[in-house]
């Protein structure tokens, strides 16, 4: 009775890996060998259909990487930038990769670029546009090799195509970027000279509205607040000056008035006329004094001239009488006191001079009250007046900031209008590429041989060392462990010999095919190269 189906595969592979294990390396090898001659039309098939299939992908689908490189150099302009140096703006050499991927990776660049590598040719939808621009953008890599040098690859399997390309991104790079200063030159031109005119409105308006109010208040004029403030410190000055000094002739009035209490009015007889010239001696000298300070019109001048005048007239009068006959009480008269006359006279001036001086205390101090008001109307005014002050002075400072800024601005829009400040160049054109990079035809057609070959020996190995059959004498000996008398070789009749020879020349085509088709191709390359 037969065993269960599970049991004879356990069995079998026990077999098998006794087999396995029985099998020694000089057995092997004539096993390959046989099996090798048995199975030569699979193995040759299947060495030719992989060496076939690699040369097939190699020559149609293996993709093909052509790399053009461009250099472009920006360089400053050595001479203008010293003479305009805080004149005019330049632009410095920092991250020019950056600013090169800007420009290069833009919308506007891209559809350009697109349409001088021809895939607008075939008109393709936006959706296919944005694909073909993220392509583009993979495939190309913008580096700055030194700070003022910027080195475009662009990478491509069409090498005419990856040479156009590569050209017409230098050239955009450079035109883009040129005009893109320029015009951001004429902007920032445009835009402060917007400034300046609404700086001039708003100085005009502010110096308005400052000579107005100072139009509307007197009091609210520059150095107002220190010519308020001298005239107050001199008239309070004036004003103690002139206290000390009416205090000081109060207290001489006093003292004249008690010494003119203890003197007598009369103290001898003497004539009129003695009498007369000593008052109008004392009233010339009174009035020699008063024409030292006073005037002609001064009420003092002109009373004591009056006096005098009645004391001439008195005389002229006396004159007459004297000339008369006259009675002895006539001839005896009383002789004035000259110290009381002395002291009286004093005493007159004393008044006058306190009248004076109390005259000219109020007069101070109605100035000075004057000016007091006058400093409190510039104190209210001064918040006003300051703000005022303060936005015309932040106005004319602004203004005159912007107009400097204007013609700095102004010269270098006209440096990037003549193209003078920054020169971009051409350093290192793009090339046609002739070969391409990375895994070449060659590389995989040679790896294509190598697998072909490879497989076939690979599976030829498995299949003898894994096979549970007996294939050796050895091998039966060991299994056994009985001695083996004598080995029949296998004889071959004049059909086996004939299917052999035709499964050798099957295989000899196949592997010739496989040579002649790769012989073929390496001459097509050749040719086109």
């Amino acid at each position: 009775m037969n065993a269960p189906l599970p049991a004879r595969r356990t069995q079998n592979a026990r077999a098998g890996a006794q087999t396995q294990a029985a099998i020694g390396l000089g057995d092997l090898i004539p096993i390959l060998l046989h099996e090798a001659r048995r199975y030569q039309v699979v193995l040759t098939s299947i060495f030719a259909a992989i060496a076939l299939l690699a040369l097939l992908v190699g020559l149609f689908l293996l993709p093909r990487k052509y790399v053009a490189t461009t250099s472009v150099l920006a360089q400053e302009s050595d001479i203008l930038q010293p003479l305009l140096e805080n004149r005019a703006v330049s632009t410095q050499a920092v991250d020019r990769a950056g600013l090169a991927r800007q420009v290069v990776f833009s919308p506007k660049v891209m559809r350009q670029l697109l349409a001088i590598g021809g895939w607008m040719d075939e008109k393709p939808s936006v959706v296919m546009q944005d694909r073909l621009i993220e392509q583009l953008r993979d495939r190309t890599v913008i580096k700055s090799a030194r700070k003022d040098l910027v080195q475009i690859t662009y990478t491509d399997n069409d090498p005419e195509r990856a040479y156009k390309v590569t050209s017409a991104m230098a050239d955009l790079l450079i035109e883009e970027s040129l005009a893109s200063k320029e015009r951001e030159s004429r902007e920032a031109y445009e835009f402060i000279d917007k400034q300046v005119n609404d700086y001039h409105d708003k100085l005009t308006e502010a110096e308005g509205n400052l000579q107005a109010y100072r139009s509307a208040n007197a009091d609210a004029q520059p150095g107002s607040v220190t010519d308020v403030s001298t005239r107050i410190g001199a008239l309070r000055t004036q004003v103690e000056q002139t206290r000390m000094s009416l205090m000081e002739l109060r207290s001489r009035e006093e003292a004249l008035s008690a010494q003119l209490s203890g003197e007598s009015a009369v103290t001898a007889v003497q004539t009129r006329e003695n009498l007369y010239r000593t008052q109008l001696l004392d009233l010339q000298n009174k009035l020699d004094t008063l024409l030292l300070s006073f005037t002609d019109k001064h009420p003092d001048v002109v009373r004591i001239r009056h006096q005098m005048a009645d004391i001439q007239d008195t005389m002229k009068q006396e004159e007459l009488r004297s000339s008369q006959p006259r009675t002895g009480d006539e001839a005896s008269e009383a002789r004035v006191n000259p110290l009381y006359q002395e002291l009286r006279s004093r005493l007159a001036d004393t008044r006058r001079e306190i009248a004076a001086i109390q005259s000219r205390m109020g007069a101070s101090e109605g100035l000075l009250g004057d000016e007091l008001g006058r400093s409190r109307r510039i104190a209210a005014s001064e918040s006003t007046l300051a703000e005022l002050t303060r936005d015309y002075e932040v106005n004319r400072d602004i203004y005159q900031d912007m107009l400097r800024r204007r013609e700095n601005a102004r010269v270098s829009m006209q440096m990037d209008k003549e193209r003078r400040g920054l020169t971009m160049r051409i350093q290192d054109p793009a090339q046609m590429p002739v070969r391409p990079t990375g895994l070449r035809f060659m590389h995989f057609a040679l790896g294509g041989l190598a697998a072909a070959v490879a497989v076939p020996l690979g599976l030829l190995f498995l299949l003898a060392r894994f096979d549970p059959r007996v294939r050796s004498p050895s091998q039966l000996e060991r299994q056994g462990h009985y001695a083996l008398l004598t080995v029949v070789p296998r004889y071959r009749t004049p059909r086996d010999r004939r299917r052999e020879l035709m499964r050798m020349a099957v295989s000899a085509s196949i592997v010739f095919a496989v040579v002649l088709a790769y012989g073929l191709v390496y001459g097509y390359k050749q040719m086109n190269a």
